[in-house]
This record gives C-alpha cells, sequence and structure tokens, in this order.
C-alpha cells in the first residue's frame, strides 16, 4: 500500500509508483484502492446489492437489531467512518446517534471526491439536522484527519463491509494501529469482518456473480490507470478471476491476460504479460474470533462486544482502546 513520504508528490505520481511496484512483482498486483474512481464506486455498489453477495445483507441486520441500544449505551456524538462508500447502511448508525439524544457529526473518508461528495450531499439531504464533514483521504494512511476533530463528547470509529480483509496482514495491523491513536477515551471502534465459517462455494460465489458486476468492477482498476496515467490497457485482453485460496484463507480477485500482449505505461515504459499471466487486484481475506482478537490485541484493542449473523456468519464487534505501558 501507498504510504506518504516526507516530501508530498502529486498523485499521479503517487499511483505510479504504486503501479512500478506493484507490477515489476514476480507476482504482478495493484492496489484496490484504485478501483475507486467514480464508476467504480457506483459499480461496489451495485455489487453490495447483488443475490450471491451475502456481506452487506448480513451487515445491515446486524446493524439495525444492535445499533439502538448500543447508542443508549453509549451516546457517541461523532461517526468517523473508514471507507464510507454511499453511507446506506450509515444511516442506521445515525439515526441510532439521534434517537440517544447525542449524535450530532458524521465524518466519512472515502479516497473517491466525486462519490462522497455526492454521497455527502444526499446525507445532508436526508439527515439535515446532521453535521457531514467529508474527508477525502486514503484510510490505510495515518488518520491525523480524525484526531483533529472538535471534541464535546465520545466518537465511535467505523471501519464496515469486512473492508479490512482487503489489507494484508502488515497494512490491516497499520490501520488498527492508526485507529488506536485516533481514539480518545470514551471513544469506540466498530469493525465488521466476514468470518470463514461458511461452505467455500458459497464465499466464492459472492465474486462471481452470476450477470458479471464484479467483473467489471475489477476491470474497473485498468480503466482509472489508462486515466490517471495514460496507459493502453485493452480491457478486452483479460479476464476476471476469483478464487479461494486455502494457502491464505482468503478470496483472491485477479485479471488474466488472455494471450501475450505489452501495455505501455508512460512514466514505467512497456510491461510485458504472457497468455494465462494475472495480476491481483484484490484479496478478501475471512476470519476466525480468534484471529481478530490477535489482530486487535497487537493495536491495544480489545473486543467488548461480538455479534454474529445466524444466517451468513457475519460479524461485527465493538472495540475499547487499553491502555499499555
Amino acid at each position: 500500500m501507498h504510504r506518504a513520504t516526507a516530501r508530498p508528490l502529486p498523485r499521479e505520481s503517487g499511483i505510479l509508483r504504486d503501479v512500478r511496484s506493484g507490477l515489476t512483482q514476480a507476482q504482478k498486483e495493484l492496489p484496490p484502492k484504485y478501483f475507486y474512481d467514480h464508476r467504480g464506486s457506483i459499480l461496489f455498489e451495485a455489487i453490495t446489492r447483488l443475490p450471491e453477495y451475502y456481506l452487506t445483507r448480513a451487515e445491515r441486520r446486524l446493524l439495525r437489531e444492535w445499533m439502538p441500544p448500543l447508542m443508549r449505551a453509549h451516546k457517541p456524538v461523532t461517526l468517523v467512518e473508514f471507507g464510507a462508500g454511499s453511507g446506506e447502511k450509515t444511516r442506521i448508525i445515525l439515526r441510532a446517534m439521534r434517537d440517544a439524544g447525542r449524535g450530532r457529526t458524521y465524518i466519512p473518508v472515502d479516497v473517491s471526491a466525486d462519490f462522497l461528495d455526492a454521497s455527502a450531499a444526499r446525507m445532508r439531504e436526508d439527515l439535515p439536522w446532521l453535521e457531514v464533514e467529508p474527508e477525502i483521504a486514503d484510510f490505510t494512511d495515518d488518520v491525523s484527519l480524525a484526531r483533529d476533530r472538535d471534541g464535546g463528547g465520545p466518537a465511535l470509529f467505523a471501519f464496515l463491509g469486512s473492508t479490512i480483509g482487503n489489507l494484508d496482514a502488515a497494512a490491516a495491523a497499520e490501520l488498527l494501529r492508526n485507529v488506536r491513536r485516533a481514539m480518545r477515551p470514551g471513544d469506540r471502534f466498530l469493525l465488521g469482518a466476514d468470518l470463514r465459517t461458511k461452505p467455500i462455494g458459497r464465499i466464492e460465489r459472492a465474486y462471481n456473480d452470476a450477470v458479471g458486476i464484479t467483473a467489471e468492477f475489477n476491470l474497473n482498476v485498468l480503466r482509472v490507470l489508462n486515466q490517471a496515467l495514460g496507459a493502453d490497457f485493452d480491457l478486452s485482453r483479460f479476464t476476471h478471476r476469483a478464487f479461494w485460496s486455502w494457502a491464505y484463507k482468503r478470496i483472491e480477485m485477479h485479471l488474466e491476460a488472455c494471450e501475450t500482449h505489452h501495455v505501455t505505461i508512460p512514466g514505467l515504459g512497456a510491461v510485458r504479460l504472457r497468455k494465462g499471466e494475472t495480476i491481483r487486484t484484490e484479496i478478501c481475506c475471512k476470519y476466525t474470533r480468534a484471529q481478530l482478537e490477535e489482530m486487535l490485541d497487537a493495536a491495544a484493542l480489545s473486543i467488548e462486544t461480538w455479534r454474529v449473523d445466524a444466517q451468513d456468519q457475519y460479524a461485527i464487534l465493538l472495540a475499547t482502546a487499553e491502555e499499555r505501558k
């Protein structure tokens, strides 16, 4: 994942650096954050409504059941959400915060500026009592923006959709540490995570939908690179692949080259792709409770409450910050 340097670089240079790093590895890869231009964000929202994609429905069921009593118990004033997207599920949390008597501020953090601005505008229209302060940022970087929020009460940090599964172990650990550093006394962290307690075939179908929207979403990363870098990826030369990795206990999404060819990327040159060679574009890790507890503990966070959707074996947990000397 891209990390900020001491000397800020233009966004295009950041993309080029990521692409150079990813496409020069033995297993070529691209960071999944580049799916999310405006078109990619719309495609992902369409994925969440597909019959195969159980994750969003399971998470929504848990939120509807759990948020009202949780908000009454903790009464957060501010919700800081990473990877916010359209905010449809977020409304469940925000309305529960309002009904608990203290919710007033929402800070959605996402990488897609146009999509985030449009979502924030809809949120202000739908919830006129709410202060919406969108932050355009890569949430895998340090979340100092959240530390700069106004006081006035506890905050709830949220990372939903099992998006943490898109990060490798090192990046997930860094994100959790960043969240812990941003938390103040009384704050809590709400995390959604998909569990690997389902048949593998069902998990695989969630990333291989019958109508091909996930395939379009996968290919969108190449459109983004063509537009941002002036590359000449021919999307017709690639096929979507998503499969379960038994070695890593995760779904991997790849783009497979249908034929041997070269792609030209200004600033990087020609990249050769052999027929059958793949570019890994995303990982989707699936967890056990013990694994999540270990990850959180390493970031000085501990599970306060754990809820699982019985139908789809999807978990939402609430974590608190530990004080360690």
